[in-house]
């Protein structure tokens, strides 16, 4: 099984800095770049796009809540209607900068609390799918792999588009294919062998194993990997190797 990896950038903010991107860049095959509402300003997103450019990585938008103080990370109380316009705008944005830099945006991947909110409530996933098929049916869309997407493959098909599977390489996950909260012990795995191991099985066997041991079988298109700090890249930069 050939699994491609991705990472969140783009996420620092005007004087802010978040990520070591141009660390991390090198390393992975596709970038899902912040749009504005919960990191990532007009500047980070032109250079980001450059960035992506130079090392020939796939280019993602990465949409999320209007959540500049919570990083996007909070779910928050929107319309259906909102979703999908806020989705769109910042598509928009993104799209912009990579036209404007001879370049081509070819997925969405939503951040944080929408990511998690549109994987529980077929609602919610449906208005972020619509943005996505309103702006441009063909671009991709990836979601979490779960035990079951049925609900999700459906809206897709209905819609025209196409998804990607993604796998969490150093979170936990829960028997059902959910991601562990963060304030749950044990929901990040620091161990470099262990994310090999992961990558491994993936691989070979088409499965994960959950926080309470149990082997699930989830389909990955690609592993989402961090780079916000050097152990991270570190992480990264191993698990290529072992690719």
């Amino acid at each position: 099984m050939s699994i491609k990896l991705n990472c969140d950038a783009g996420e620092s903010f005007g004087s802010w800095k978040m990520g070591l991107d141009e660390a991390i860049m090198p390393y992975v095959d596709m970038a899902n770049f912040a749009c504005g509402f919960h990191a990532g300003d007009p500047l980070i997103m032109d250079r980001s796009i450059k960035l992506a450019l130079k090392h020939g990585v796939s280019i993602g938008a990465h949409p999320a809540y209007p959540d500049l103080m919570g990083f996007g990370r909070r779910s928050m109380v929107c319309s259906l209607d909102e979703v999908e316009s806020m989705v769109i705008y910042q598509i928009g944005a993104l799209q912009g900068f990579a036209t404007a830099n001879g370049a081509t945006l070819s997925y969405v991947k939503p951040h944080g609390g929408l990511y998690n909110d549109m994987m529980k409530d077929e609602r919610i996933f449906k208005a972020v799918a619509t943005a996505v098929a309103r702006v441009n049916p063909k671009l991709k869309l990836m979601i979490l792999s779960m035990v079951d997407t049925s609900k999700q493959e459906a809206i897709a098909k209905e819609l025209g588009l196409e998804l990607i599977y993604e796998v969490f390489a150093d979170r936990a996950y829960d028997d059902s294919g959910l991601l562990v909260p963060r304030t749950q012990k044990g929901a990040v795995l620091h161990d470099v062998q262990s994310v090999i191991e992961r990558l491994k099985l993936l691989q070979k066997e088409g499965v994960l194993e959950t926080i309470s041991g149990k082997r699930i079988a989830l389909r990955a298109d690609t592993l989402c990997v961090h780079g916000d700090n050097e152990e991270a890249v570190a992480m990264v930069e191993t698990l290529r190797k072992s690719m």
